[in-house]
């Protein structure tokens, strides 16, 4: 048994400011020498980066369904352990989703503290607050913060709104510099910005001037949460089933979509793990199999094609059949071309014949299951291209559990002369099945 202050930083919608307060939270605390723990609720890769730069530590996804039940009891409990606060942001509104950031909630007994874009609204302020409250039975709600306020005579008329004056934890002024900047696949990465910091310690400064910024490490307590792991599962890791294999990883500004939890899983599963960046790198590391994760390929397109020996190097591990795990924006690097939405045509790796076409709209988006290389892997698909190719699918990605697809599901493509690459839009979750996983960088399936 475990025992902290936990809360879960929910809003009515997407946009609200969810991630600005969860941020400006944990670096408030931060400063002030406390241990936070921040998790993402859902599979988004982009907020953790942020979430993890404020809080010191790294940030892990929790989803009822991907990561599973014991996994984020497990993470919590541990995470509980050592810190003096645990924040969970939420992921779009409260109770949107299968399952849904409340469901995490009040699996858990987080105390959710909503958030609230009040820039256009007075009276229905209150209104939305207490929907949120009592909408479902069992949630342990903590208050609500308005954001995006117009001046401090709006956020009186906001705070009288509310029927419990209690629930109030303050409100945080209109301020364009305490918003984090945005693009199709959601926030801009924290290292791609100078002022990153700047901008986190603004919103903390920010922050302490509200209720919840105020609030002291005995306040928190009245927030404290057991958790208790006697009923989680252990998870099964078969901690040889990479021992002695070198697993190559890019990781750059065109391939960021990285779980910290996948590449845990990896190391606890023998491998080592080698780090290049396809953009600046001449040649691949030495290594056995290449794992290509997702992120932005089309912002650098241009780059990647007049990286000529990069695509030499990794032409000759196909060719030497070894493995190759890509997904998503890794899989469309494979391609032989990659058109940007303003229709110019870039050469790509050319291991994959056929060509990625992006789009101005959302592609597809969900969770998903995939049964590759004898078993199944959890996780989901969110893109905004789509692909042609002559090649068929040797498998596809199916629904999870109680949704359905629009279509087909996420191709599987098997590729090179031994069938070493595998190629999806899939996104794994690699500790839902750590022996299917450690599969995918081995021969065949095997040593």
């Amino acid at each position: 048994m475990a025992r902290c202050p936990a809360i879960l930083i929910a809003a009515p919608a997407s946009g609200q400011g969810k991630t600005t307060v969860a941020c400006a939270l944990a670096r408030l605390h931060a400063r002030q020498g406390r241990t936070v723990r921040v998790f993402k609720c859902g599979p988004d890769f982009l907020d953790p980066y942020w979430l993890a730069l404020a809080s010191g530590a790294p940030v892990h996804q929790l989803d009822l369904w991907m990561t599973g039940e014991a996994d984020c009891a497990r993470r919590l409990h541990d995470a509980a352990l050592e810190a003096d606060l645990v924040i969970v942001e939420g992921v779009m509104g409260l109770f949107d989703g299968q399952p849904s950031a409340a469901d995490l909630a009040q699996r858990f007994g987080l105390n959710v503290v909503a958030v609230i874009d009040a820039s256009a609204m007075a009276g229905t302020f209150g209104a939305l607050a207490w929907g949120l409250q009592h909408y479902r039975e069992g949630l342990r709600f903590a208050g609500v913060l308005a954001n995006r306020v117009a001046s401090p005579g709006h956020a009186v008329m906001l705070e009288d709104g509310l029927r419990n004056p209690a629930q109030w934890l303050g409100a945080l002024m209109r301020n364009e510099a305490l918003s984090l900047p945005e693009r199709h696949l959601g926030l801009v990465m924290d290292h791609e910005l100078g002022d990153a910091m700047q901008r986190l310690d603004a919103a903390a400064d920010a922050l302490a001037e509200t209720r919840l910024g105020r609030m002291t490490a005995g306040d928190l307590q009245a927030w404290a949460v057991d958790f208790d792991i006697s009923g989680a599962a252990a998870p099964d890791v078969p901690s040889a089933a990479l021992q002695g294999r070198t697993i190559a990883v890019a990781r750059d500004a065109a391939f960021c979509f990285l779980y910290a939890a996948n590449i845990d899983c990896l190391q606890a599963l023998g491998a080592e793990l080698v780090y290049f960046s396809p953009l600046r790198d001449g040649a691949l590391p030495p290594c056995d199999a290449l794992w290509l994760p997702g992120g932005y390929p089309e912002l650098h397109a241009d780059t990647l094609a007049a990286n000529t020996a990069m695509k030499g190097g990794i032409a000759a591990h196909v060719q030497a059949g070894k493995p190759v795990w890509a997904e998503c924006g890794g899989m469309m690097a494979l391609f032989d071309q990659l058109i940007g939405v303003d229709g110019l045509s870039h050469s790509m790796w050319g291991i994959l014949p056929g060509r990625v076409t992006m789009q101005k709209r959302l592609a597809a988006l969900g969770p998903q299951q995939l049964e590759v290389a004898g078993g199944t892997l959890r996780g989901h698909t969110f893109h905004y291209s789509t692909c042609a190719t002559p090649l068929q699918a040797a498998g596809r990605t199916q629904a999870a559990p109680g949704r359905a697809l629009r279509g087909e599901g996420e191709a599987l493509y098997v590729a090179g002369s031994t069938g070493s690459v595998k190629a999806s839009y899939f996104h794994a979750w690699f500790p839902s099945s750590p022996a299917t996983a450690a599969r995918l960088f081995l021969k065949d399936g095997h040593d």
